[in-house]
């Protein structure tokens, strides 16, 4: 009899709230992620710039870093690795959020899209800069130049750009049910906003600037998500408030 008269209440509740080991996980995996961008970032802060000769890569950045550069590239793999999951379970959490009776449409297909994109860019970009840490000294610098861009564009544009897929979808899915906070689907939106405008990179560089900011603001954007999330929990069905 109990059981029957807390029935109706207790399913909105599962609807409305995310399962605790689906947004643990999750916490757990960006907290990861956050920690390995971290070292990432200390480990690979002699990385050359765009413009950076390539005769100067090769003297200067491949021969005196190149312990750096395969640490550098490990922990990106091991991102990318991450972010397959991340980018599933924020996906499942912000459909499961919307409710059977809400129109789930393609923001949480898209975040998960977003998400395997961007680890396909950090996959790429630790290649390239793997492959280019073996690189001999006698190598041609136009060879040595080709694999720091195209390092740097999958890294850093083709990561901002595939970075925003999964901030916007996932915020546009939980703005109607409120499973986020305000802020935070505000943030994440303006972090989306800025890594679609980074795109405009390629014509004028001066848009770089826009990287770091999708980079470090999308990973603890990521992490915020994951925390509220982790702390939102569904009233058990038999306690009254």
């Amino acid at each position: 009899m109990s059981t029957s008269l807390h029935e109706p209440h207790a399913a909105p509740l599962r609807g409305a709230a995310p399962g605790p080991r689906g947004a643990v996980a999750l916490l757990t995996v960006s907290l990861s992620y956050a920690a390995l961008t971290a070292v990432y970032v200390v480990t690979n802060r002699a990385a050359p710039r765009p413009g950076t000769p390539g005769r100067d890569i090769l003297s200067q950045y491949v021969r005196d870093h190149g312990a750096a550069i395969d640490l550098g590239a490990f922990l990106l793999l091991v991102a990318a690795a991450l972010m397959v999951p991340a980018a599933a379970i924020l996906a499942r959490l912000v459909r499961r959020g919307q409710g059977p009776g809400q129109d789930q449409g393609a923001s949480p297909a898209t975040a998960f899209a977003g998400g395997l994109l961007a680890s396909g860019a950090l996959a790429c970009s630790a290649a390239l800069s793997w492959t280019l840490g073996r690189l001999p000294q006698e190598a041609p610098a136009a060879l040595a130049r080709t694999l720091a861009d195209l390092s740097f564009l999958a890294g850093g544009l083709g990561y901002a750009v595939s970075f925003a897929l999964l901030a916007g979808g996932a915020c546009l899915a939980a703005r109607g049910s409120g499973l986020l906070p305000r802020a935070c689907v505000a943030t994440g939106l303006v972090i989306a906003a800025a890594g679609l405008a980074a795109a405009l990179t390629l014509i004028v560089f001066g848009f770089s600037y826009l990287l770091p900011v999708v980079r470090f603001g999308g990973t603890a954007w990521l992490v915020w998500a994951a925390f509220v999330l982790a702390r939102s929990r569904p009233t058990a069905p038999g306690v009254n408030a």
